[in-house]
């Protein structure tokens, strides 16, 4: 490389690279962000654990009605989008007290959209159960579970919506704090219910999903409880969103929504695709995808405080500042994946030995695994940039990226050649890896382009 040529990239890596003050404010949002990530896979490994003791047909019923109520709730998740972009821009504005007016409209949206879609999927759930399998047992045990699971609908309209605020507001240890909590009382109660302990009525799977009912709700109380404290003089239930902010916010949260909501049906499609080749190939699917989101967990923290600092900076009117606070996350998260590739290509097998014990699907899932981890940095930079349009108030860009590539370019492909033409789930990986690469691109493409420099949110 000539000398010109090393010149223009150490410019480049002085641009991206944070600096030491810009990558402790990027830790300070994503640190408890992560932490309680983590307390969730903790959380879900303990259920299935306890789950487990009660028959293959109650884990069967549980994984299906928890994969069943995440499509349900992937809509109204969303809504922390908006709370989070509205929120980051007004304190960057220098509009304090004005913080919470967004937090207000999002938990009116919850209610608003919570209490209908509950009623109507909570009848539903016997049919949607009767779709995703054909075993009576599983449907006996699946149905209630499924059923009290989304009558908490409404407090994870709320939940998102707060995470999006503490996150906006740079409180993101508020966050933390209340997941641990629920999670505490969420293990407590499924022992107490699950096994009738402490003279409790034993109700097996369906304790477990009233367990985690009541610990959504116990969050919701006490994200009130906080706001309460660290948000009353920023507008917190002293400043109703008039009928304009509402439908603005709701525009805003809308692409959001949807993209949430098409993401879980497509791994509801992606399923359903490597089902056709075979059940081995699903086997290991599920064993690649453990992997695929417990490795995203970190970036995701990064990708959340992108979000607020994009925003922040747009509340300053720094479309400079902005760029670079996008470029700063997406290269962190970058170097991130590149630091899994050169652990995971040589330990492939021996990780996927420790999950897959029949040696044939062992095979089956070896050189996906080692694409997967190949391109596991342009993943999470891509959806670090995704969120940094988000943060930009560019929901309904971030939506079409995300459409396209999965919808009309990746499953169509993997059908094709999986299925189709017998190429098996290397195939599908395959078409998987220039998909997430394709992705990613696309996404930064979009942000250098600046078109989301002039939206006034």
């Amino acid at each position: 490389m000539t000398a010109t040529g090393r010149h223009a990239l150490r410019q480049l890596w002085g641009a991206a690279f944070p600096q030491r003050e810009r990558r402790r404010s990027i830790w300070l949002i994503a640190l408890p962000i992560m932490g309680g990530m983590m307390s969730q896979n903790i959380l879900n490994l303990v259920d299935i654990g306890m789950v487990g003791r009660l028959g293959d047909a109650a884990l069967a019923a549980t994984g299906i009605g928890g994969f069943a109520n995440y499509l349900a709730i992937s809509f109204i998740i969303g809504l922390s989008a908006g709370v989070q972009a509205l929120a980051s821009r007004r304190l960057g504005e220098g509009r304090n007290d004005e913080t919470a007016v967004p937090l207000n409209g999002g938990l009116t949206l919850a209610l608003l959209m919570g209490l209908p879609a509950c009623a109507l999927l909570y009848a539903l759930a016997p049919a949607a159960f009767t779709f995703l399998t054909d075993d009576p047992d599983v449907q006996a045990l699946g149905v209630p579970y499924l059923q009290v699971r989304l009558l908490a609908m409404v407090a994870i309209g709320m939940n998102f919506s707060f995470r999006g605020y503490w996150s906006a507001i740079h409180m993101t240890g508020v966050y933390l704090k209340t997941l641990l909590i629920m999670h505490a009382i969420n293990i407590f109660l499924n022992w107490v219910l699950i096994f009738g302990n402490l003279g409790a009525p034993e109700l097996g799977v369906y304790g477990a999903g009233l367990a985690t009912t009541i610990s959504l709700y116990v969050g919701t109380a006490l994200y009130f409880f906080f706001a309460w404290r660290h948000a009353s003089d920023k507008g917190f239930l002293h400043r109703r969103p008039t009928r304009t902010m509402l439908w603005q916010q709701l525009r805003l949260s809308l692409p959001a929504s949807i993209q949430q909501l098409f993401f879980s049906a497509g791994l509801v499609t992606l399923v359903w695709i490597v089902g056709c080749i075979g059940t081995a190939e699903v086997a290991a699917l599920n064993v690649l995808m453990t992997f695929h989101l417990t490795a995203l967990l970190p970036a995701f923290g990064i990708a959340l405080a992108c979000t607020t600092l994009v925003g922040n900076a747009l509340g300053r009117k720094d479309e400079d500042d902005a760029l670079a606070w996008g470029w700063n996350c997406a290269l962190l998260t970058f170097i991130y994946g590149l630091v899994l590739t050169a652990i995971l290509v040589p330990l492939a097998r021996p990780l996927l030995g420790v999950f897959i014990h029949n040696p044939d699907t062992l095979e089956l899932a070896y050189l996906p695994m080692v694409l997967w981890a190949l391109m596991i940095g342009f993943d999470t930079a891509g959806m670090v940039l995704m969120n940094a349009l988000i943060g930009a108030g560019d929901t309904g860009r971030a939506m079409r990226i995300s459409l396209f590539w999965q919808w009309a370019l990746f499953l169509p492909a993997a059908y094709l050649v999986g299925p189709a033409l017998g190429y098996g789930l290397l195939g599908v990986w395959v078409a998987n890896s220039l998909y997430r690469v394709g992705q990613a691109l696309h996404c930064a493409q979009s942000w250098r382009s600046r078109k989301w420099a002039g939206i006034e949110i």
